[in-house]
């Protein structure tokens, strides 16, 4: 058994795979009640277009075609994680509802008393902008997920799509967010 598992990698670890193969994959069981039909899920990048699993075990990449609609809507998909960061900041500093400042004193030099001001934030957390945040933010936590499955195929082009796609999407939004500097700020 142990010079099984030396042959095959991690492919025997918790599979009754009686064959051996030297290989740097982890076998997984899709389908069938015997788990016949065995992937193989590469540990190195590659580029390829045959029998890519994306996701979903229905979707199989198996042309060139294919893999270049992957490409395309994994690029979209990633400019669109892009921009649903920088909407949602900005939709927060619109819901931004009740601007307070506050004055407190502080030691100055020489026994001193000096006025610091503070602005403080608030939003109501039962109100639609709330709820609205709330749902944009499950989008994006489950788009960041998937664009990380896609990346973790190791297929070259699918890892070229994140990677393009996040990096347009950052050039094409980001630059519209607003720096602001708060002179009265400090660190604590």
């Amino acid at each position: 058994k142990m010079s099984h598992l030396h042959h095959t990698g991690m492919s025997g670890m918790g599979h009754s795979n009686t064959t051996s193969h030297p290989t740097t994959s982890v076998s997984h069981s899709h389908g069938g009640e015997d788990g016949n039909m065995m992937m193989m899920m590469p540990m190195t990048f590659y580029f390829g277009f045959k029998n890519v699993e994306v996701l979903f075990s229905g979707l199989v990449i198996n042309t060139a075609g294919e893999m270049a609609g992957a490409f395309v809507a994994v690029f979209l998909l990633a400019m669109f994680y892009e921009g649903l960061k920088i909407a949602r900041e900005s939709l927060l500093r619109k819901s931004q509802v009740s601007i307070r400042y506050n004055s407190m004193p502080v030691p100055g030099p020489n026994g001193t008393i000096l006025m610091e001001t503070h602005k403080t934030v608030g939003q109501q957390m039962l109100s639609f902008p709330h709820l609205l945040q709330t749902v944009l933010h499950i989008i994006q936590v489950v788009i960041s997920y998937f664009l990380m499955l896609i990346f973790m195929t190791y297929n070259g082009y699918l890892c070229i799509a994140v990677a393009a796609g996040a990096g347009t999407g950052y050039f094409l939004f980001s630059w519209k967010k607003a720096v602001v500097v708060d002179i009265t700020e400090h660190c604590h």
